[in-house]
């Protein structure tokens, strides 16, 4: 997603031309309204107007443009709404009409309203003034059919003639049909400018409203359809504390989650996150297994349906050109191949990961602990031991007792863990490492899914439990011997193992998500818990993915010092998790403070500046807003913060709130486990009280709740 400035040399002086066809649409002022695969970017002030602005829906752009203006009046938009995921208000002033003193008199409101193929916009017209006004309002709408990839890339497309067609517009080319009309006020249509004329005359007092609407239709079905309004896996959450800032985030991310909801179109009662807007509105495997391990403690239902549309498609055969090989979970889904900005090519579907194997067995597992009807469990137990056996036999390609990856293809990702971008694994010299690449915190996945596997197979009577125990100590021993150096600070574990097996040195993110894995020892934790604290990390606004003191950091760089909300959120959580209450607190607050910058609605990456620098964090211009595990990071922080740990096939729940310091007094409810109703209430000295399942034993910091 990076963007390379393109530019060439010009005049006397060897100044240099920017070259602004080719780049990345910037999104930082973008407003998202979203019903996926369905979505909306504008304007703040409403209308759609170049770069990335267009209503979207399957990754084909259905409208390029969209504006309301009113003849010979100029508009002053003063505020913009986001009333929920899919619904926005914008309002704006017509500056000078039917004015009697300096007080606006006349006023434009629009409601836009996003369902699946379908944009409306109510338009209304308040005349709060005394005199008679008559005004002719015109909306002009026009469309490219885009594909996203182009748009992503900053690639134009030619718009396309419309055609008139009863009250409105119609576009179309041999795939999608685009329908654009008023359902009221009988406008004007001119179908070679793309416009609708309504006239409107109101008296004191009086409202003029209409209605237009554009609905997409393709030849093609949805490959991934949409979730109906009342099909969300979990129950309304609701969350009052004493900190409103965390209260916000909760509420706004919990919206934005529902709307990014997707569902399987060979199994429709499976649902999984979409990755993000505007580019990811797809099935990803390693976004979505995270997102749906994160909202655990709402329920099992999404869980179990991200496991189930990824085992439907796990690899069953070995296939160099799409990176597949048996038992690994997918990187990525789409209709067409796609093509990247750093010159790789992406088929439909996608397998370049290295993660989302080693993710889907912990998932697995960890729904189980919260309360997986066991015979799902039962039921994806083969998919569990293909992916085990992925691990051993291809992601330890040679045998050396740790995961590594490469890109085979010479044209797919070269990164393939989460910073999958071409620069992000480098030396502390700002050197690039060279593959096969064995990073750290795939080790503690690895660690982690097989001892997951261990657990479910001996649950479920099934054999090999030893074998993966055994197979996790020996990846233990040799992360050990291998990843751990010094610097004047002292011992850290390296980003990653090069080509050669040489640990590269980097000082970066990743440490989060090694603790409470069961890797690392305490006295090793506590060295990486050192350093996640410092404030080469710790930016005030959360973790930077590279430490300040490393030769290219960048706090607008992608994987190399710019701030990711999930990053922060697991690492919070592995604080927890590896005995560190205070830090986690500490590290938490820091994100919650940020989010208020972004209206409660994280991105999926700002800017690594951080609090000692700037009052509130600076957007990184390309990210995707809402993103899902973004999102889904407010939940795994209140998961953190109180602790909560579920074991319903051994009848316990512990709830030990160590990190929630300044939250209290509080009450959360729409929680789940062992598939019946949670909440939980602290008080202001931080004392809980669960009201649980009968069938769970409540545990608190070491006592009974």
């Amino acid at each position: 997603m990076n963007t390379v400035v393109q530019g060439h040399p010009t005049g006397d002086h060897g100044l240099t031309d920017v070259v602004t066809e080719g780049l990345q649409p910037f999104l930082h002022d973008t407003c998202t309204t979203l019903y996926a695969p369905s979505l909306v970017l504008s304007r703040p002030d409403g209308d759609i107007a170049g770069g990335a602005d267009g209503f979207f829906h399957g990754d084909r752009r259905m409208l390029s443009s969209l504006a309301v203006r009113v003849q010979g009046v100029p508009l002053s938009a003063i505020r913009q709404t986001l009333r929920s995921a899919d619904q926005t208000g914008f309002r704006a002033i017509l500056r000078g009409l039917g004015e009697h003193t300096a007080d606006p008199a006349v006023t434009l409101h629009r409601l836009r309203s996003v369902a699946p193929g379908v944009l409306r916009e109510e338009l209304e017209i308040a005349n709060a003034g005394l005199q008679r006004i008559r005004l002719e309002v015109v909306l002009t709408a026009g469309t490219d059919l885009a594909r996203m990839d182009d748009v992503k890339a900053g690639r134009p497309r030619p718009a396309l003639p419309a055609r008139a067609e009863d009250a409105g517009l119609v576009w179309n080319d041999d795939e999608v049909t685009v329908r654009l009309h008023a359902e009221s006020g009988s406008p004007r249509i001119d179908a070679a400018l793309g416009e609708l004329r309504f006239l409107v005359e109101l008296g004191a007092g009086e409202t003029w409203r209409s209605t237009v609407e554009c609905a997409a239709v393709s030849v093609e079905p949805d490959q991934f359809p949409a979730v109906a309004r009342d099909a969300v896996p979990w129950s309304p959450t609701e969350l009052r504390s004493s900190d409103r800032r965390l209260d916000h985030l909760l509420a706004r991310s919990v919206d934005d989650l529902a709307r990014l909801l997707l569902s399987d179109s060979q199994a429709p009662e499976d649902q999984f996150l979409a990755a993000g807007s505007p580019w990811f509105l797809t099935l990803f495997g390693r976004d979505s297994l995270w997102a749906a391990r994160m909202l655990l403690p709402l329920g099992t239902e999404l869980a179990a349906g991200t496991l189930r549309t990824l085992a439907r498609r796990q690899g069953a055969v070995t296939d160099p050109g799409t990176e597949e090989q048996p038992g690994k979970i997918l990187h990525e889904v789409r209709r067409e191949e796609a093509n990247l900005r750093e010159g790789a090519t992406l088929p439909p579907v996608y397998f370049g990961t290295v993660d989302a194997t080693p993710l889907w067995v912990i998932l697995l597992h960890d729904a189980w602990r919260w309360g997986l009807d066991p015979e799902q469990v039962r039921a994806l137990l083969p998919h569990a031991e293909a992916a085990l056996e992925w691990l051993a036999e291809y992601g330890d390609a040679d045998g050396d007792g740790l995961l590594e990856y490469i890109d085979t293809t010479g044209n797919g990702l070269a990164n393939q863990g989460w910073k999958d971008s071409g620069d992000s694994i480098r030396w502390r010299d700002g050197t690039l490492a060279e593959a096969p690449i064995a990073l750290c915190e795939v080790q503690a996945y690895g660690y982690e899914a097989a001892m997951a596997g261990a657990a479910l197979l001996r649950a479920f009577d099934r054999p090999g439990a030893e074998r993966w125990e055994e197979w996790a100590a020996q990846l233990q021993r040799r992360f050990r011997e291998s990843f751990w150096v010094d610097d004047e600070n002292g011992r850290y574990v390296a980003v990653a193992l090069d080509a050669n097996k040489r640990p590269v040195d980097a000082v970066t993110s990743a440490f989060g998500h090694l603790l409470g894995t069961g890797l690392l020892n305490q006295e090793e934790s506590a060295l990486l818990v050192a350093r996640i604290a410092g404030p080469e990390l710790d930016s005030g606004f959360g973790l930077r993915t590279l430490s300040t003191d490393s030769t290219g950091f960048n706090p607008f760089g992608y994987h190399i010092g710019a701030i990711w909300p999930h990053d922060t959120a697991i690492a919070v959580h592995g604080l927890v998790r590896a005995g560190f209450p205070e830090e986690a607190a500490k590290l938490a607050d820091g994100l919650i403070a940020a989010s208020v910058a972004f209206d409660g609605r994280l991105p999926e990456l700002f800017a690594g500046h951080g609090s000692a620098a700037d009052s509130a964090p600076a957007p990184y211009p390309a990210s995707c807003r809402p993103q899902a595990w973004s999102a889904a990071s407010a939940v795994l922080l209140l998961q953190a913060a109180l602790g909560l740990e579920a074991d319903v096939p051994g009848g316990t729940l512990r709830v030990a709130p160590l990190a929630a310091q300044g939250m209290g007094p509080l009450s959360l409810s729409g929680l789940e486990v062992a598939g019946a109703p949670l909440s939980v209430r602290l008080d202001a000295a931080g004392r809980a009280e669960v009201d649980a399942p009968d069938t769970l034993t409540v545990h608190g910091a070491g006592e009974d709740a």
